[in-house]
């Protein structure tokens, strides 16, 4: 649906610029666009590449394996429908503390694994059931507490100092987080 949106808004541009007579400026955006993406890929990239790397590191040291315990005995009064020990909540405590560390790209697979672990705990398999929506709230305010892309993108364009929204989104999505937290709880009450 997104790759939808996004096809029709650039022909729709593109249109747009031919209609009013801007055909040079739409070559010239095209080709300058694909340039600044290549530049932020690569000033980007090392930031990301050793996160990723100090991820691996603690999966492979079993660190992740035993935060990821702690935080499940967190999660299971959030997910009543699962039970005590299903892999599915290791899963979901390895999604969301890849993304405290601001890796929503290793962050990914264990949220796929999740949501299938979870669909099949669903009895009715063409419906999100409640940990689905539950875990989505949550993945999607994913509390950060080091926004790694941020940091990076900040450090490209020569921030004097790259780390001072650190606070800021610690605070912010833990108060987006809460607030999803009690508004699935105030939705699965009146449902």
């Amino acid at each position: 649906m997104v790759n939808k949106l996004w096809t029709y808004f650039l022909l729709l541009g593109i249109v747009y610029g031919l209609i009013t007579g801007h055909s040079l400026n739409i070559n010239e955006t095209i080709l300058n666009s694909a340039k600044d993406s290549l530049e932020v890929f690569i000033q980007i990239f090392p930031v990301i590449a050793l996160w990723l790397g100090i991820m691996n590191i603690a999966t492979l040291s079993g660190l992740l394996d035993k935060l990821a315990k702690v935080l499940s005995k967190v999660l299971h009064p959030l997910f009543p429908e699962v039970p005590k020990n299903h892999r599915c909540l290791g899963y979901m405590s390895s999604n969301i503390i890849a993304n405290m560390f601001g890796l929503g790209s290793a962050a990914t697979p264990f949220g796929l694994k999740a949501m299938s672990s979870l669909q099949e705990l669903n009895e009715n398999k063409k419906v999100a059931s409640r940990s689905m929506l539950t875990f989505t709230m949550i993945n999607t305010s994913a509390i950060t507490i080091i926004p790694t892309t941020l940091i990076a993108l900040r450090m490209m364009y020569k921030s004097l100092d790259p780390t001072k929204t650190v606070l800021v989104t610690l605070i912010s999505t833990v108060v987006a987080t809460i607030a999803c937290i009690i508004l699935d709880k105030i939705l699965a009450r009146r449902s």
